[in-house]
């Protein structure tokens, strides 16, 4: 019976014991928990900034496309417009993937900032360089999604002029 006694004692202290470790371990976790918690809050907060931020830009980029180019270069970018009809300018189709193919960005700024043939320069005053990076994104997405033109069939070749045999 004093067996039977001991060995309840032991499985008792033995629960109790690992009860304990269990509730320490809870314990002492739960704020290790809540400082992950707090950094997963504040990237979340740093990713909707950074968004909203994003968002903003893109407006701001849209809204200077709207006022400064699209009167030209059209909504969508296709060069096909009234004033550009009327100024009697051929505008490159931006929806066309290769129309700005072999420009560099480089090459799209300096157009932008110092103007060319008709198209008045942009100046800093009204358009950040971040923004013309980001107009220049704007308008390159213009052919996103858009099939490449197909190349122009080459032009049959003229028949051989031998004099038919008989």
């Amino acid at each position: 019976m004093l067996k039977r006694f001991m060995l309840r004692a032991v499985v008792v202290a033995f629960v109790v014991t690992v009860g304990v470790f269990a509730l320490a371990q809870q314990t002492t976790a739960h704020p290790r928990a809540k400082a992950g918690t707090k950094a997963e809050e504040q990237a979340q907060t740093d990713a909707k900034a950074q968004s909203d931020a994003k968002s903003k830009a893109d407006a701001k980029v849209k809204q200077i496309y709207t006022i400064d180019c699209a009167m030209c270069h059209g909504d969508n970018g296709n060069g096909k417009t009234d004033l550009a009809t009327s100024m009697k300018l051929t505008l490159a189709d931006w929806t066309d993937p290769k129309a700005l193919a072999d420009k560099t960005d480089q090459q799209l700024t300096d157009a932008i900032r110092k103007g060319s043939d008709k198209m008045p320069p942009e100046d800093k005053s009204r358009a950040t360089d971040d923004e013309v990076k980001g107009l220049i994104a704007y308008i390159r997405g213009f052919s996103k999604g858009q099939p490449a033109a197909p190349a122009p069939a080459p032009a049959p070749a003229a028949a051989p002029s031998t004099p038919p045999s008989n």
